[in-house]
């Protein structure tokens, strides 16, 4: 079969498009062919040496797609049965070998291609809204990266919740995005902070979600209310400084946390829980899913050169 490999870190240049052997599922495994792959900023990360990988290396976490086997041990799921996952291993392939335990199952009324792009970005939505921070209906939320594949999904699902949603974007192109899933208001980055505090009244916001890190996080701090709280779930700009916890007080008995999904995915109940309202919401149209760009396995280097570059919208895909 063929997959991208890569013999080391640096940039996307190292992304080979390789034969490789076919794995086989062990017990408790599943043997997937991959419909498509979801391409994730962890990956650029994995890629360039800011995260350490063994090598060879193949990426990919996010995979939709058919069963093609099943490994020893394995209940409730058989051959031809269409699943999802967020949690995988070497998902930029034509084939991989998936835990059954993390297997999610894709209903009926959501495309293999939407289900590739849902799992990572929409339960990280979920457990933002439903866990990180609780959001309640008048609520008001910073979005950053509005016309992200989170932003997109995060504004549609906090309207919903009944909350008041400002997002930041960085064209006119996606700021059309960003109001089409629903944004109250919409801003460039420059000045971000001082534009919340005019939007509010000078109240400021009750939380800001904020994937893109070090550029924005001075002004997400900023642009909070008194006992408001900060969601620093991604780095997309880079890494953000050691934080002196005095700023917190300073700025108004603030809170400050740092997730990340694998630990919102904690058992089989969980990862049910939030797979099943996501993909229930995008089967029955509430939820829309924006697929931006789909790339032959074969192009991996292009596309993290246009997610690098961020000259995409909505979720990347990679098809075998």
């Amino acid at each position: 079969m063929h997959a991208i490999v890569a013999r080391q870190s640096g940039g996307p240049e190292v992304l080979e498009y390789a034969e490789i052997e076919q794995p086989t599922p062990g017990p408790g495994q599943l043997l997937v062919k991959v419909a498509a792959t979801g391409v994730n900023f962890i990956e650029t990360y994995q890629r360039g040496g800011m995260y350490k990988v063994t090598y060879p290396f193949t990426p990919g976490s996010e995979a939709a797609g058919t069963v093609e086997a099943v490994g020893e041990g394995v209940e409730g799921i058989a051959v031809g049965s269409r699943v999802a996952t967020a949690e995988g291993q070497e998902c930029y392939a034509e084939y991989t070998v998936l835990d059954a335990a993390k297997a999610l199952p894709v209903p009926e009324g959501v495309d293999l291609h939407t289900a590739a792009a849902l799992p990572l970005q929409g339960m990280t939505a979920h457990y933002l809204i439903n866990s990180s921070f609780r959001v309640e209906p008048g609520h008001t939320v910073l979005v950053h990266a509005g016309a992200g594949g989170v932003g997109l999904l995060l504004t549609q699902l906090l309207k919903s919740r009944g909350a008041r949603v400002i997002t930041t974007v960085s064209t006119a192109e996606k700021e059309q995005l960003a109001r089409t899933a629903g944004a109250d208001e919409v801003l460039r980055y420059e000045g971000f902070a001082e534009a919340v505090r005019e939007l509010t009244n000078g109240v400021g916001v009750n939380v800001v979600y904020d994937g893109v890190g070090k550029d924005t996080f001075d002004g997400s701090l900023a642009s909070l209310r008194t006992r408001g709280f900060l969601v620093l779930f991604g780095a997309a700009s880079g890494a953000v400084p050691p934080v002196d916890p005095q700023r917190l007080n300073a700025g108004g008995s603030l809170s400050l946390t740092r997730p990340k999904l694998a630990d919102f995915l904690a058992n089989p109940q969980e990862r049910l829980w939030r797979s099943s309202e996501v993909f229930s919401a995008v089967a029955d149209g509430s939820l829309k899913v924006r697929i931006g760009a789909s790339y032959p396995l074969a192009e991996a280097q292009r596309a993290h050169e246009d997610l690098e570059g961020r000259r995409t919208t909505g979720k990347v895909l990679l098809v075998p």
